[in-house]
């Protein structure tokens, strides 16, 4: 079994939708039949995939349904976080009751069994933080509930039992957000000390867009942590093998 990543896929497969995305470039010229293409050559149905926010452009679920149904229609089991985009996001249970082969993750997190191990899925949307020039007093209810999300989910799966074939040393915890988990290289948030207080070592993360995003994007490791952008633009709609 095998883990990829991937986020923004902003589709917009709804009848009433007209979003084309290659207005923003040419790296989203056909993005939706170029991600299908390399997903089918990559994933089986053993494998997961994770997708980072961003999923779909509809404003209601019943619109929405046109993209989910896409991207469930794909091979491999799907861990789907929530974008700044995903305004269709209805109850969490509403939403995981709809697909066999989605989860949508909210305050909880999704094990990978894997040989000897596995691999547990933790994250949450995030969102701007106090180092972004943008950020008002309005962001700061919504930053600290972000963070809140976050140690929700990486405590869900330190507290959880693992199966009895996975209990040993090689199980590992790998964190994702939708936003970047601080705007600016060097500075610190309270999303970063939440996976170095639960010793994740590896996250990944979208939101990001564009040569100017991808030049200032926070990679590489920083307080102990290495962190990695994924949006679908960046990785030119392809998805990253992670384990």
């Amino acid at each position: 079994m095998s883990v990829f990543a991937i986020a923004d896929l902003h589709l917009s497969f709804a009848p009433n939708s007209d979003k084309p995305m290659d207005i923003f470039g040419s790296r989203w010229k056909d993005h939706p039949e170029r991600i299908k293409e390399n997903w089918c050559s990559n994933v089986t149905e053993q494998d997961t995939v994770v997708v980072a926010g961003d999923i779909s452009w509809a404003l209601k679920l019943e619109d929405a349904v046109y993209d989910l149904e896409w991207l469930d229609a794909l091979p491999g089991h799907k861990v789907v976080l929530k974008g700044n985009h995903d305004l269709w996001w209805a109850g969490i249970t509403k939403l995981n009751a709809m697909y066999e082969d989605m989860t949508f993750l909210q305050n909880d997190a999704f094990f990978v069994p894997a040989d000897g191990g596995g691999v547990w899925i933790c994250g949450s949307r995030g969102w701007i933080t106090p180092d972004d020039d943008d950020f008002k007093e309005a962001d700061d209810k919504i930053y600290k509930r972000e963070i809140l999300r976050l140690r929700a989910s990486l405590d869900y799966a330190k507290k959880a039992v693992v199966p009895a074939d996975s209990e040993d040393n090689s199980v590992e915890t790998i964190g994702f957000l939708h936003y970047p988990p601080v705007a600016k290289a060097g500075k610190f948030s309270g999303f970063m000390q939440a996976f170095e207080d639960y010793g994740v070592k590896e996250v990944y993360y979208g939101h990001i867009h564009g040569e100017d995003g991808f030049r200032s994007a926070v990679q590489g490791e920083y307080y102990g942590t290495r962190y990695h952008l994924i949006s679908a633009d960046y990785l030119n709609c392809s998805l990253l093998k992670i384990r």
